[in-house]
């Protein structure tokens, strides 16, 4: 199997689609919380999940998209239950037991991951000091942010439970990181959105059996369900499946993994800035030293990529190598 490679893309759709993906799904964590509080957890992400896929589907067979390659719909199936069922629904699961801080802290963990899996790229990744600098240090910067809070929750008791939900939900990064390397390493044929689509939609499939051995629907009443627990499942379908995962998904084709895996540090900036102007929430000196330490880390990590675009951008306005330009120069004055 080759390494693959980043097709190329607008540098505005790019910016774009990081944007989608490190604002909305840094929101992402608190409508989940709100959601579960009124749908039992797996159901809702086989609602979730399965409502967007199907929304998605319908809107290319509108188009006259091409809905069925049998080859495509394996590969989706594989890239959807490793990112939706494993990586997803660690954090669906166990945000019934953890805070939000706690699995912000435990999923920014991923761009780790993402090194350490991608094992056709270890010979760039490993080399370059400012990815491997950024990682641990925007790491450091994470559990920094969430010092405070990461001490109350092992002040109080039920520690087991807690160990286990950590566990869940490291597994859950390395399903995530490993799938998102799939859908790179395995491009699928056909349009990118009926892909999103069929991920989707086999996901939701997969959590209801999930929510059956649960025991979800012994004693669901949907008419009890609170309307503020509809209205972020909504929000959660819209904006956090089919916008911010369709986003995901692309970018991770036109550009390398490593930079797409930044959202994991951010994410965490944006729920806390979120927090701050809609729920009032009070942030310390401390908190704030550790946002500025993840954005010195995000810029780390994209370093050498910055520069590469900026050395390419110069050869491709100067008709290639500086000596090529000068030689064909020096020819044109002779004529």
């Amino acid at each position: 199997m080759t390494p693959a490679t980043n097709k190329s893309a607008s540098p505005v759709l790019v910016i774009i689609a990081f944007a989608t993906v490190y604002i909305v799904w840094g929101s992402t964590y608190f409508f989940i919380q709100m959601a579960i509080h009124g749908i039992p957890p797996l159901l809702m992400g086989a609602m979730r999940f399965f409502t967007a896929g199907l929304l998605m589907l319908t809107w290319c067979a509108i188009k006259g998209e091409k809905l069925f390659n049998r080859r495509s719909i394996v590969t989706s199936a594989v890239t959807g239950i490793l990112l939706l069922c494993g990586g997803n629904g660690a954090v669906i699961w166990v945000e019934q037991k953890l805070p939000s801080a706690m699995v912000a802290i435990l999923v920014s963990a991923a761009p780790i991951w993402f090194v350490l899996l991608d094992t056709q790229n270890w010979r760039v990744n490993f080399k370059n000091k400012s990815t491997i600098a950024g990682l641990i240090i925007g790491f450091a910067g994470v559990i920094l942010l969430f010092g405070e809070q990461l001490g109350a929750i092992f002040d109080g008791g039920s520690v087991a439970s807690k160990l286990v939900g950590m566990l869940l939900l490291i597994l859950g990064s390395i399903a995530w990181s490993s799938g998102s390397l799939y859908s790179k390493h395995h491009p699928s044929e056909g349009s990118g959105a009926v892909n999103v689509a069929w991920q989707m939609i086999i996901a939701g499939l997969i959590f209801l059996p999930g929510s059956l051995l649960n025991h979800e629907f012994d004693h669901l009443n949907l008419s009890q369900v609170p309307l503020r627990a509809w209205g972020a499942l909504g929000y959660l379908v819209v904006f956090g499946s089919i916008a911010a995962f369709s986003a995901y998904v692309w970018l991770l084709q036109v550009r390398p993994a490593t930079q797409v895996s930044t959202y994991a540090y951010v994410n965490p900036v944006i729920a806390v800035i979120l927090g701050m102007f809609f729920a009032h929430e009070h942030v310390s000196l401390l908190q704030i030293t550790g946002l500025v330490i993840i954005l010195g880390s995000v810029l780390l990590i994209n370093l050498s990529k910055y520069r590469k675009t900026k050395n390419e951008a110069i050869a491709e306005a100067t008709d290639g190598p500086v000596g090529v330009k000068q030689t064909e120069m020096l020819q044109e004055c002779v004529k």
